[in-house]
This record gives structure tokens, C-alpha cells and sequence, in this order.
């Protein structure tokens, strides 16, 4: 009878390290792009896109980005307006792989889908586009859209363009 708790413990401790490496399997596959290899470890090309104006208008400047599949991105945001802006992508964010947000001294990590910058705020998003289409961009704040606060942005499969 002493010997069945053993017995116990071990396939335990072996189901415990199956599951470890499975997490281990997992924890790389949310690494990989769409090419199937970990993002370049090269400094990310930064695209700048501004929410509203300092006049107030109800824009994104500019309002069509274009990203490519597999390619390591930080996209500064900044509110140069007197009211706060969102900045609401969440198909184009379903498509990516988010390294991090970064915004007031805090980093924040995982899935994003909505950035809410109020007047005079700037954020730094890193990420890795990994599905190709075109995706609507908009400020969800009422009536924002409707005024013109629309665009657009594209991810281009990796060796186009």
C-alpha cells in the first residue's frame, strides 16, 4: 500500500513536465510570425500616426498605414487635440502578434484591441503583423467616425510590395 502514492507521485511528476513542455511548445508558437520564424531581433521601423489635430479636427493624420506580414513595427501614437481620441483596430489587432504597449512608464502586454490616448498623450505599440488584409480603422468616441475619424489599414503578405 506504501508503494501505490509513490506510484502516484511519479506519473503526476511525469504528466506535470508533459505539461510543462506543452506550455514550453505553445509559449514559442505565440512567438513565431507568419513566416513561422521568431521576429527579427532588428530595431522595428516606426510609423507615427496623430488622433485628431491640435485645431480639434476629428481626423487620424495620416489615415491609411500600410504594414508588411512578418515585420517588427513600433507605431507612436499622439493626441495632439483637446479632447481624448480612441484608436480601435480589433481585427487589425486580432492579426498580430503585440510585443508591447508602452504608455506613461507603463508597459502593458498581450492582446490589445483599443488604444484610448487623452489630449497631449502619446503610446509606443510594437508588434508584428501576421495576417494580411485591410482593416477599418475608427475612434469610437460618439460621433468621432461620423465626422471623418475613419481609416484604413493594410497588411501586406511577406514579399509583396
Amino acid at each position: 500500500m506504501g508503494q501505490q502514492p509513490v506510484g502516484r507521485q511519479r506519473r503526476w511528476a511525469r504528466l506535470g513536465a508533459s505539461l510543462g513542455a506543452i506550455a514550453l511548445v505553445m509559449a514559442l508558437g505565440l512567438m513565431l510570425g507568419a513566416s513561422g520564424a521568431i521576429a527579427s531581433p532588428a530595431p522595428p521601423e516606426t510609423v507615427a500616426i496623430h488622433l485628431g489635430s491640435v485645431a480639434g479636427d476629428l481626423r487620424f493624420e495620416p489615415d491609411q498605414l500600410s504594414f508588411r506580414a512578418g515585420q517588427r513595427y513600433r507605431l507612436v501614437l499622439d493626441n495632439p487635440s483637446p479632447e481624448k481620441h480612441y484608436f480601435t483596430a480589433k481585427d487589425f489587432a486580432d492579426g498580430l502578434w503585440t510585443q508591447k504597449v508602452q504608455a506613461g512608464g507603463v508597459e502593458v502586454k498581450g492582446a490589445i484591441h483599443e488604444l484610448e490616448l487623452k489630449p497631449g498623450a502619446t503610446a509606443e505599440w510594437v508588434f508584428v503583423p501576421e495576417r494580411p488584409g485591410t482593416y477599418a480603422l475608427h475612434c469610437a468616441i460618439a460621433g468621432h467616425a461620423e465626422a471623418g475619424m475613419v481609416g484604413q489599414l493594410e497588411i501586406e503578405a511577406a514579399g509583396q510590395g
